[in-house]
């Protein structure tokens, strides 16, 4: 009538893509994966590196930076915890994980 019949595709017609067709299907996906790594995994990775290496340094006389924004310098390290001097006489106590930044000596004073 209006509208011509529709038959599926034989199987001598099809071609077969082999191998580089099929890579070529996939190789957006794997570049994008790539890109991925080198732009967010890797970096993350090295920064969790420092801050580890840089809390197991901690040592008396540091002066830190907490996650909470507090200045102090370091008057006894535990295992897991830190005391920070925060003012003359007043001490607080957090996490080794809480510090954020270790300072140049003689920032404080600066300030």
């Amino acid at each position: 009538m209006f509208i011509s019949n529709a038959y599926a595709q034989t199987a001598a017609g099809a071609a077969d893509p082999g191998i580089m067709g099929s890579l070529t299907t996939f190789a957006p996906i794997i570049i994008m994966f790539v890109v991925m790594y080198f732009i967010m995994i890797r970096p993350q990775q090295k920064r969790q590196k420092e801050m580890k290496s840089m809390m197991e340094a901690l040592a008396k006389g540091d002066e830190v930076i907490t996650i909470g924004g507090v200045l102090g310098r370091v008057s006894k390290v535990a295992d897991a915890y830190v005391t920070i001097e925060v003012a003359a006489g007043t001490e607080i106590v957090v996490q080794k994980n809480a510090v954020t930044t270790l300072l140049p000596k003689g920032t404080l004073k600066a300030l």
